[in-house]
Formats: structure tokens, sequence, C-alpha cells
């Protein structure tokens, strides 16, 4: 058996419930093992070492949550220990355990980073409180970085999914917007994720940690819309039976995304000027201004230049909008994505509908590659929700598309090739096979992408044999 002041390693093996990962440090190996079979009861996994030098080597090699070290030892102290702790993995707790006579050196660890110190001789009731409350403490913190990585995941620029050169070009424009300051007009259809980008921008900004907050201009009367964005105080209205913080106040240090401006009313518009130049917001029925520092991303599917012509959006507006403009494509300019936005959005509403799905079929890949898509990408998100709901044969095929796709409706294959032949589609009648072979080759190439595993998918062809007709053919 080694003794107390032995440099033994000992683990002990967890209970039922293994939260937490805990390094016990102490020369006094039988008060170190003390303390670990005390926490390890609480179904921690505990490491218990008996010399700072051991202590050392272990958190060089493994992950700890929590340390519990004694302050003063005969090789490598519990000052040491904690810096070499904290630089290994800085969300680790340390606990410092110190004598009466070193009260003042166990403060200063705590000015070093220490979650708190326990004098001997030790209370195990205060180690067991002491360390629940570190874990509890490396718990939210390891929470707070998950969630700032779905976060990134869904709306940083990971989320604008593309890979068409359309796409990537906006990606990069993104890139060089989100880390200043300067107002963004988003400009797109509908459905194609304008509010998507504003988040993107803002999720990589500086104003990441604040709040982001969305307003549609176009669901409110001029009223509602003002009290909305500026606030009110109590009276200023028959409704208004307390004092209410507007928009612009509660996005105060993060972004105020304005969607649909476009259809904002003309008296709206002159306040928010009069903010956008001043930095001061008044709320409704008070005369007393407040300060904001917001950053405005506003979008319209309107054409602006047009509204301004026929006297509907202010001009002087419309330029501190647009510092820096971002024009979303339409899905059909786009359509080179359609495959990469399918497989997203399977994965997506496979795990949020329990459902597995293990893959497309080539007949519904080419009814959605070949449909227009006239609500753009928020259309495409829909139908392939309630294909993967419907679906119960784990294989998204025709017979779970929604009747919007049904074909009467949706636009044929062949229709929707853009044949470079004189007269089109009909232009091919009574051509040899090998010429209709190699444009409607060509022509899923173009639908993919260029992406040839998805075209032989599509054409119900092998990939080998794809290859063989795209050199055959001299397909570029």
């Amino acid at each position: 058996m080694p003794t107390p002041r032995e440099s033994v390693a000992h683990s002990i093996e967890p209970g039922s419930q293994e939260l937490v990962a805990v390094l016990v440090v102490d020369n006094d190996i039988v008060h170190a093992r003390t303390m670990g079979e005390c926490l390890s009861r609480l179904g921690y996994r505990v490491t218990v070492v008996g010399s700072g030098t051991e202590g050392a080597k272990k958190i060089t090699a493994e992950t700890f949550d929590v340390v519990v070290t004694d302050l003063m030892m005969n090789d490598i102290g519990g000052l040491d220990i904690l810096m070499r702790a904290k630089a290994a993995c800085p969300e680790t707790e340390v606990i410092v355990v110190t004598g009466h006579g070193t009260v003042p050196s166990a403060v200063s660890a705590m000015q070093q980073g220490a979650f708190t110190y326990l004098q001997k001789p030790l209370d195990m009731g205060h180690l067991r409180t002491a360390v629940e409350k570190a874990s509890e403490g490396v718990r939210l913190k390891r929470q707070n970085i998950e969630l700032n990585r779905r976060l990134d995941e869904k709306f940083g620029f990971e989320g604008v999914v593309g890979s068409s050169p359309q796409m990537l070009a906006l990606i990069e424009r993104l890139k060089r917007i989100a880390p200043t300051d300067a107002t963004v007009l988003i400009q797109g259809e509908t459905g194609t994720g304008k509010e998507l980008v504003a988040q993107a921008i803002h999720q990589n900004s500086p104003r990441k940690t604040k709040p982001f907050v969305a307003l549609n201009c176009a669901a409110l009367s001029e009223n509602i819309l003002e009290s909305e964005l500026f606030g009110h105080v109590r009276g200023a209205f028959t409704d208004a039976s307390s004092d209410r913080v507007g928009k612009f106040e509660y996005a105060n240090g993060g972004t105020l995304f304005l969607d649909e401006v476009g259809d904002m009313p003309m008296p709206t518009q002159i306040k928010l000027l009069r903010v956008l130049e001043s930095g001061d917001i008044t709320r409704v029925g008070s005369n007393t201004p407040v300060k904001v520092n917001v950053r405005i991303l506003s979008a319209t599917n309107r054409n602006l230049e047009e509204a301004i012509a026929s006297g509907q959006f202010r001009s002087d507006l419309y330029h501190r909008l647009k510092v820096v403009t971002i024009a979303i494509p339409t899905l059909q300019e786009r359509a080179a994505d359609i495959p990469l936005l399918i497989e997203h959005f399977v994965r997506q509403f496979a795990s949020r509908h329990g459902k597995t799905i293990r893959g497309m079929s080539a007949a519904a890949r080419a009814k959605l590659a070949a449909y227009a898509w006239p609500g753009n990408v928020r259309q495409l998100r829909n139908v392939i929700e309630s294909m993967v709901v419907v679906d119960c044969d784990g294989t998204l095929d025709v017979d779970d598309l929604p009747l919007e796709l049904e074909p009467d409706v949706a636009v044929p294959l062949v229709e929707a090739a853009h044949v470079d032949a004189p007269g089109g589609i009909t232009a091919l009648v009574g051509r040899p096979l090998e010429e209709i072979e190699r444009v409607f080759i060509s022509e899923t190439l173009k639908l993919t992408g260029g992406n040839r595993e998805q075209a032989a998918e599509m054409l119900g062809i092998g990939e080998r044999t794809l290859y063989r007709k795209i050199k055959e053919y001299q397909i570029t």
C-alpha cells in the first residue's frame, strides 16, 4: 500500500450518474482518497493523484471539469496546478484546499481564477456543495458554448446554403459587411431568405451577443407601427394603460431588422429618418428623447426607386437605408443550389419530426428540379417538410409530393430544359437519338450545377455510364 506522501494516480469509478470529471490533487494520498470517495458516491468520475507533478501530468493528458487541489504541496503547488488547469481548459473550475495559515495565499488563488477555497480540516459537506456549484457553472458555460455553436450553424454564413456562383458571391459580400456597423438594405423576392441573411449579418457582427429584433412594417397600421417602433407612455392613446418599450429600445446595442420597409407609411418614414440622423427616439405621447444605439437592417421586395418616383417613399430615407445593398437571387436564378437545399432540408426536417429518411428517388428529384418555384426557397422548404411528414417508407418519392407539384401543375422536365436548339424541344424531333441524348445529358448537368452523381441519379443511369457519355459526346 502506498505511503501518504507517495505519488500515485487512482481512479474511482462513478456511480449511476456520470456528470462531471473531477481531479483531486493532494500529496496526502489518504486525504485525497477520502475526498475522492466522497465525490464518487455522488456520481462524479473522480481521478485521485498524490502529488502536484502527477496532477500536472493528468491535466495535460485529460480534460477535467473540476480540479480540487491542495494549495501547499512538496513539488508543484496549488497555484501552479490552477494556472495549468486554466491554460489547458478555460472552462475548468478549480477549488483550492488550504490550511488556516495560508488563507492569504488562497485569496491570491481566487484572484487568479480559482472558483473558491476550502479550509482544513475539511468538511466533506462543504466539499460536496462546492463541487456541485462548480460543476453546475461548467455545465452552464458549455451549454452556452453549444448554444452559440448552434446559432452559428443556424444563422451563421453556413446557414446561407448554396454553392452556386451567385450564393458564393453573396456569402463573400456578407463576410465583408457583417463586422461593420453600416445600415444594409436587403432586396429580393418573397421567400428568398431576406430575414435569414439579416440574422447571418447580426450573428457574425460585434453585436451578436445583443438582441436581434425583427418587425414586419407591412403588417401594422400607422399608429400601431409607431408604437411598436418607438414605444408609448401611459395615456398616449385609448388602450395605452401602461408604459411600453418599443423595438428600438428593446434592440439597444443590437440589431433592428425592418422587413418590408417599402410599405412603411410616409409619417413613420419621417420619424425613422430622424432617428437615423440623431440616434434618439421619442415614445408616443412623450416629449423626452431616449438615446439608442441600434444597427438598422431593412428588407423589401419592392422597387424603392419606383416608389420614390411615385411619391410613396422618401428619397433621403432610401439613401440612409442603402449604405450597403444586398440583392438575393431567386431560386430559379440559383437553380444549381436546389440539390444542396434538398439535402439540407431533408436532414433538418427528418431530425425535427423524428423520421428516418434514406434518400429521395430520381423521379422526385427531377420534378423538384423542373418546378418553377414562384415561392422561392421558402416554398421549397415547405414542400420538403411536407414530403418528410407524409412519407411512410423512408424514401421520398413522387407520391409524397404535395398537390402544388402534381403533374398538371408542375412544369414538366422537358419543358423546363433550356434546349439550345432553334425552336426548342420540337427541334429535336426526328434527330438522331445520340444527339437527343447529348442535349438531355447536358441540360441535366446544368440543372445539377455540374454535379455528376446527382445528374446520373436523375437520368437513371450509373455514374460510370454518365462519365463515358460525357467523354463520348465531348460535353463540357
